[in-house]
């Protein structure tokens, strides 16, 4: 199907983003109205540059407040038509009426819609009524569908927006009931599912398939079982939208509805990671004391680069000789088949980063995240790279989850990328107070009943998001008490069993915060982790205060080491949860998490209380 995209979903001047729109790939666009009036060049020169670069004018929009009204005004609608000749333009989006002069008379509606459409007929337009939201007497698509049926005219058809029939609440199955011919036109958007009015939601809070919580699979797969052949075009107000790049934002579009064709056509994920291979940080020699503190070892060194690996049980970190201050750059991920998951990146505008290799090394891929991280789908070559040096056993068995930064203007675009490149399923979100504002917070996972991951991310002034992907394991028996049942290298996880989750948190936060990254590692027997952390390196971890320790025994019966040692807890209804924090060096800090049962979350209450004492101590 051919793919269009509304001028208003994008920033800069109407040449920019025409440019943005035709460098991203789509067929065509919509002109918004303002976009137009605003432009220096003439409606020709306009369609002029479109046709330059490739693109069709689909739609001109909106034309309102028309129908229904004591005196049709036809004298404006004329003018509108003489606009779309000179644009190129055959379709006008006509959104129900919101004036209070208007009158609530189905037949009074029709009538004049049908007076408009024998005038439109004149200058070779057609007429795509749509039921706004928010619309004073028309606010439902079945009813828009019932006074263009009444009115009778063949240009008159229905503009369907996934927004105003999926905010309200209305089942899309009754779009299967209109002729296929006559449902003139369909824009698309997501939104977060969020209890407000829906004017104001629709204004500034809708973002591309696959960054919200709505079902436009489903409803897309209404409209085209009801015999529509138009294209899938985008319309999305969203303020973030308004002040990031063009081009980065037309490209997360087209990306939307590349996955959004993919999901109609049941094309399932060649390749979905199924946990860490290892993560990657730029460090000098900031880290390597902390590492041999938890346990770890270098175990190998590659041939051609300042990279050494550092392993202990399953969870490996290697660590890049550049930059100044450690931080987290790359991930690998272990994938069933690394060049079946690149080519589906790459299908998804996610080109493979250039990278030099010497000929003996293994071939090994990456792409770029929203923020810049790398990610490697792996199978198990890329160990050779690395001289053997055995590996080293101890109560870490692998990596459980990371938590990535991501510029808040990046969210949404990040959102989109986990789910549709590395095949994940968003779950519930929440808000976490952190000292600044709040943390919201978005969980994706590769398997359902996944629950959000706390993280944290900063950018001075602005709201900022984080992300973190986890591999929780198979559930081992769960405790019954305050002091947790032990859980072997089996409840951490495993090759049976793991998920790969990632949670998106948007947060305001003060200026001068570090854009936190911390890497979570999962423990078969935290306390006696903690307990000779707590005696051999203490200025290690990060000090729990006494309040959190007087609500967590008036809420469980926990067991008063937990005081001791600075280990948090949790449990659900599956589980138990116990973890603690080291400090932060650079940007990064270390996670240590027991799983205890069938526990799928990560300590989400406890998120806060790390928030501020990070914050308060520059931890």
């Amino acid at each position: 199907m051919r793919t269009s995209i509304a001028t208003v979903s994008v920033s800069g001047t109407l040449p920019e983003k025409l440019a943005a729109i035709a460098a991203a790939g789509f067929d065509g666009v919509e002109i918004f109205e303002n976009d137009l009036l605003a432009c220096p060049l003439s409606p020709e020169e306009v369609r002029l540059r479109a046709a330059d670069l490739g693109l069709s004018i689909d739609l001109y929009q909106p034309f309102r407040d028309f129908e229904a009204m004591p005196v049709p005004d036809l004298r404006r609608a004329a003018h509108k038509f003489q606009v779309m000749e000179r644009l190129g333009a055959d379709t006008l989006l006509v959104c129900s009426n919101v004036s209070p002069a208007a009158i609530d008379d189905d037949e009074l509606a029709a009538a004049q819609l049908r007076s408009l459409a024998e005038l439109a007929a004149e200058h070779g337009v057609r007429i795509a009524y749509e039921a706004l939201a928010w619309g004073r007497h028309v606010d439902d698509y079945l009813h828009a569908w019932r006074i263009v049926r009444m009115a009778d005219h063949p240009n008159l058809g229905t503009c369907l927006d996934s927004f105003h029939i999926l905010s309200r609440g209305s089942d899309p199955i009754g779009i299967e009931a209109i002729p296929g011919e006559k449902i003139f036109f369909l824009q698309l958007a997501d939104a977060p599912l969020l209890a407000m009015d829906v004017l104001q939601w629709s204004r500034h809070y809708r973002c591309f398939p696959g960054q919200g919580g709505f079902d436009l699979t489903g409803l897309v797969g209404n409209v085209l079982n009801a015999g529509y052949t138009g294209p899938l075009s985008l319309e999305v107000f969203n303020d973030h939208f308004r002040q990031a790049d063009a081009a980065r934002t037309a490209r997360d579009g087209m990306r939307s509805l590349i996955a959004l064709r993919q999901a109609l056509g049941r094309t399932a994920h060649p390749a979905v990671p199924t946990g860490y291979a290892f993560a990657e940080i730029a460090d000098t020699n900031a880290l390597r004391g902390v590492l041999t503190a938890l346990g770890f070892a270098p175990t190998g060194a590659h041939p051609s680069k300042p990279v050494q690996l550092w392993q202990q049980g399953d969870a490996r970190l290697l660590l890049n000789a550049t930059g100044d201050d450690p931080a987290l750059i790359s991930l690998g991920l272990d994938s069933p088949d690394p060049a079946r998951a690149v080519e589906h990146a790459g299908s998804l505008l996610s080109p493979v980063l250039p990278r030099e290799r010497a000929p003996e090394e293994a071939p090994l891929d990456a792409i770029a995240a929203p923020d810049g991280t790398e990610i490697f789908f792996c199978g198990t070559e890329w160990r050779g790279d690395f001289a053997p040096g055995g590996t080293v056993a101890g109560p870490i068995t692998h990596i459980d989850h990371v938590a990535l930064t991501q510029p808040w203007h990046h969210f949404d675009e990040a959102a989109l990328f986990y789910r549709s490149v590395l095949g994940l399923r968003p779950q519930e979100s929440l808000e976490l107070p952190d000292p600044y504002g709040l943390l919201r917070s978005m969980a994706m996972s590769t398997a359902p009943g996944a629950s959000t991951v706390p993280g944290t991310s900063t950018a001075p002034g602005m709201p900022t998001a984080s992300t973190a992907l986890g591999t929780p394991g198979v559930p081992a028996a769960s405790g019954t008490s305050g002091v947790p049942a032990a859980s072997g290298p089996g409840a951490a996880g495993g090759s049976d069993g793991r998920v790969l989750r990632l949670v998106l948190n948007l947060a305001r936060v003060g200026a001068g915060d570090v854009p936190w990254q911390h890497i979570a590692l999962a423990c078969d027997d935290l306390l006696a982790t903690a307990r000779r952390l707590r005696a051999e390196h203490p200025e290690l971890l990060l000090p729990i205060p006494g309040n959190y320790y007087d609500d967590l025994e008036a809420r469980h019966d926990v067991d008063p080491c937990l005081r001791e040692l600075g280990v948090l807890y949790d449990r659900d209804a599956d589980g138990e949860f116990l973890h603690l924090y080291t400090v932060t060096l650079g940007r990064v800090f270390f996670e240590i998490v027991q799983r205890i049962g069938g526990y799928r979350g990560y300590g989400a209450v406890n998120a806060p209380i790390r928030l501020a004492v990070q914050h308060a101590d520059g931890h």
